[in-house]
């Protein structure tokens, strides 16, 4: 029997994948009030039905004026669970978890969707801009406008936005749930030093950059059920001089830990410029040594992300021990059913009884014929 490492299970609190393939929070920018619709359901439809092993919804806002953009998804009120119930039910169909990423755009919210050019809005665009928070009254960068430095009275209000957004995420039969850490966004902008100027107890030193995700990860923890798996996005490191280290986030993941956190989800870049990118050249797995040292020193487990194309380049993050889940965004899009052909690629024997039925079926059948049987 080959089982192949892509193609093991894996256990994370109370809730079992059956692959190792994730996918990927991909931002849609279709949301109306950021309630579900229609093009979510599709654009997931075709991920459900491709052997994934699990999945993540998109960047969805804890707060009405913490999106990124008009169009993106929301848990900030109780009229916002049925659309999630709705693709958790899709999902759950064939046996696979759905999770959701919970964030505040910080400085980079009030931005137009990407095909209006992703810049700051404007008084004078259909949805007018609105006023952006961040640590301190720092600009994005050139050309986007100054946002209002946080309160603590803003900071708290932030905190238990995040909790009942992770409680409504339970309500609506998510399955885990994962806190936005990364991509210049609020929390980031709190842990980095290129984004953080404050004085007071939510700046300063790393214990004071890093108060904010704490407090964060310790309220969701309390908010949901147990066997619920918190995870955490991070931008390992910053796109700029003097900002945050693979150092910093070692000792953050270790400390994420500490307070029930289950997965780091290792991403980089973003608060000064465009995700990722900038941090690194943009090569095939160039973010799977973040995944990797964050694993083996900070003893959490975490997934890997970014330009992960090949099934075997996929095996081996799995089977080196770089990385416990491998998240998949373009190649998905590219190919919905990228699970089952990895398994083909890699001649994963006994993956009929790890796709979901659409897939496990022909996948045996395959087998079957191959070894000259009937199927």
């Amino acid at each position: 029997m080959n089982r192949a490492p892509l193609f093991t299970p894996f256990d994370c609190r109370g809730v079992s994948f059956r692959n190792r393939l994730i996918v990927s929070p991909m931002c849609q920018y279709q949301a109306e009030e950021g309630r579900v619709n229609d093009w979510h359901y599709a654009h997931h439809a075709r991920f459900a039905l491709g052997g994934i092993g699990g999945a993540m919804l998109e960047a969805t806002a804890v707060l009405r004026d913490g999106r990124i953009s008009p169009g993106c998804l929301g848990l900030w009120s109780d009229e916002q669970i049925p659309g999630m119930r709705r693709l958790a039910e899709l999902y759950h169909q064939q046996g696979i978890p759905l999770g959701v990423q919970l964030g505040h755009a910080g400085r980079k919210g009030s931005s137009a969707v990407p095909w209006l050019g992703s810049g700051p809005l404007t008084a004078d665009d259909p949805t007018p801009a609105w006023p952006t928070l961040a640590p301190s009254a720092l600009a994005h960068t050139s050309g986007w406008p100054t946002p209002e430095a946080a309160s603590i009275e803003d900071i708290q209000q932030v905190v238990a936005a995040f909790a009942q957004a992770a409680r409504r995420a339970v309500e609506a039969g998510l399955d885990f749930v994962e806190i936005h850490g990364a991509h210049g966004y609020l929390i980031h902008e709190f842990f980095s030093p290129l984004a953080n100027r404050r004085s007071d107890a939510y700046g300063g030193d790393f214990a004071g950059r890093a108060r904010l995700a704490l407090e964060v990860v310790r309220a969701v923890r309390e908010a949901i059920p147990a066997q619920t798996p918190v995870w955490y996005r991070a931008s390992c490191v910053d796109d700029g001089e003097g900002g945050i280290t693979l150092d910093d986030t070692v000792r953050l993941a270790q400390l994420l830990a500490e307070q029930g956190v289950d997965l780091v989800d290792c991403s980089a870049g973003g608060i000064l410029g465009p995700v990722a990118r900038s941090a690194t050249l943009a090569t095939p797995g160039h973010q799977v040594p973040y995944a990797a040292r964050i694993r083996a020193e900070a003893r959490v487990a975490t997934m890997a992300v970014g330009l992960i194309t090949e099934a075997q380049q996929a095996n081996d993050v799995i089977a080196s021990g770089a990385a416990d889940l491998v998240a998949l965004g373009r190649a998905l899009l590219d190919d919905p059913s990228f699970a089952y052909h990895a398994a083909l690629a890699l001649e994963v024997t006994d993956a009929h009884e790890l796709l979901p039925q659409s897939h496990g079926f022909f996948l045996a059948r395959r087998q079957a014929r191959a070894q000259g049987k009937s199927a």
